[in-house]
């Protein structure tokens, strides 16, 4: 299990309830120095060529600067939630309801392209709210819950 996007407080980051998997609220956390992501160096390596594939990453220090905050929190959140699916074994496909929020809705556009990472078909329900107070730190642009649906496997 992967310390990226551990929660910051004293939280259970999912709970079980059922067929459904309820995952706390999840930002971008660099664990070896308890603070948030705010560059593209702190991400593993695929996912910046990931990335680069959505024109981000670009090596561009104005243009990296600006936006990579927002889109390294973004992979990183997702990605945490992915891993959380597979702990209880299912997949993104299974995330059926996103509550996206923000600090600024300007990083939604962000946020979105670096979502279709992770849904290769339809995404699932999203609400999507602008928060300016509440995050977990300045740094803390975005911050992701996530209800998964993943059928108890019932033995006969």
């Amino acid at each position: 299990m992967s310390a990226l996007g551990q929660p910051m407080a004293n939280y259970a980051a999912a709970r079980r309830a059922g067929d459904f998997v309820f995952v706390s609220g999840v930002v971008a956390v660099d664990p070896l120095r308890n603070a948030i992501v705010q560059s593209y160096d702190k991400l593993p390596p695929q996912a910046v060529e990931a990335l680069r594939g959505l024109g981000y990453a670009t090596g561009q220090m104005t243009v990296d600067l600006y936006e990579a905050p927002a889109v390294a929190q973004s992979w990183v959140v997702l990605e945490r939630i992915r891993q959380l699916a597979a702990e209880h074994g299912g997949s993104m496909n299974d995330v059926v309801k996103l509550v996206q929020y923000f600090r600024d809705l300007r990083h939604y556009p962000f946020y979105n392209r670096v979502r279709g990472l992770f849904y290769t078909g339809e995404p699932p329900a999203s609400t999507v709210v602008e928060v300016s107070r509440f995050m977990p730190g300045d740094g803390a642009l975005i911050e992701v819950e996530a209800t998964i649906y993943i059928p108890i496997r019932k033995t006969p």
